[in-house]
């Protein structure tokens, strides 16, 4: 693709746009009469794809390589990527070198995700993309600046379209009540292509309506009837992925036992905690002390009782 300055002939190609100099080019009459042949001298260029494909949550390399007229360039050297549109775009990549000796510094990384794959001094300027997410897919635009006693700046026109693939997954799935006692169970899938889902369930008359969102599908399966396992299945070119959600509904029949289940695991557990608290607030010394106020007040009795007998004589005394 072609910057600003020089003099020559645009040339558009299916993904690079390539700058040829006028001038110096063999006619047929110097072919034939045997003349060398002279190259055209080199032009700026960038040459990048038009299209590239990553995995949801993987990386992705953009590659992009240039020319420039210069045999040699040791100024500073500026690697910029933009997304969205050309020279006007958000920046989220930039880097700098400031001689053919120093690596390109890092100054810009959106989320810091984005890091240099090539070589700018070697005329590439490829990053690599990680942890790919779902608003990475845009368009791509890469441009490099000279500075110092050479100023130019060249930039892709067209740019890279990045495509995301996913294979299926299941992101939600639940049952829930339509409010008029009738139940219903939603299965909520991402992937790219957009997966296809299906119910299976005890009851295969059951009706069914779908919503699709981009990369995002989601499908309804209403008034639910019959108790059992109702299982959601996504598919794609990708993959498979699947989920299951249990559907029990509790008849009047059932109640008396429902509670059951309920209250007698629940009394259990407060008589346990009566105990422990009894015991923690009546400690064992608390009970010994209780005993030796008790005691005291009944041997006296005793006592007494021994003294008054042994005063009346036996029979036979005198």
């Amino acid at each position: 693709e072609t910057g600003s300055g020089g003099n020559g002939l645009d040339l558009l190609w299916p993904f690079t746009t390539t700058r040829i100099y006028s001038g110096q080019i063999p006619t047929v009459r110097d072919i034939l009469a045997g003349k060398p042949r002279t190259s055209p001298p080199v032009s700026w260029s960038i040459h990048v794809p038009s299209d590239v494909t990553g995995e949801l949550g993987k990386m992705v390399i953009l590659p992009c390589t240039f020319t420039h007229p210069y045999k040699t360039f040791d100024r500073t050297l500026t690697a910029i990527w933009r997304i969205k549109e050309p020279y006007n775009g958000t920046v989220v990549f930039k880097c700098t070198s400031q001689s053919a000796s120093e690596l390109c510094k890092t100054a810009v990384s959106y989320k810091n995700k984005y890091k240099l794959f090539g070589n700018p001094r070697h005329k590439d300027l490829s990053i690599r993309i990680d942890n790919l997410t779902w608003s990475d897919s845009e368009r791509y635009f890469c441009r490099v600046e000279f500075s110092g006693d050479i100023h130019d700046k060249y930039e892709s026109r067209n740019g890279i379209k990045l495509h995301l693939i996913a294979s299926p997954r299941i992101i939600n799935i639940t049952v829930s009540s339509n409010g008029d006692h009738t139940f219903k169970a939603r299965c909520t899938a991402e992937g790219e292509p957009a997966p296809a889902l299906t119910w299976t369930s005890p009851h295969s008359s059951n009706l069914t309506s779908v919503t699709n969102t981009n990369h995002r599908v989601t499908k309804e399966l209403q008034y639910l009837t019959h108790d059992g396992k109702y299982t959601c299945t996504a598919v794609n070119s990708h993959g498979r992925a699947e989920g299951t959600v249990y559907f029990y509904k509790f008849k009047a029949s059932d109640s008396s036992f429902f509670l059951i289940l309920i209250f007698v695991p629940l009394g259990i557990k407060v008589l346990v905690l009566l105990v422990i608290l009894g015991l923690t607030l009546f400690p064992r010394g608390t009970f010994l002390y209780l005993q030796q106020l008790v005691t005291p007040s009944v041997i006296p009795c005793q006592s007494q009782l021994t003294t008054s007998i042994s005063q009346y004589p036996k029979q036979g005394d005198s």
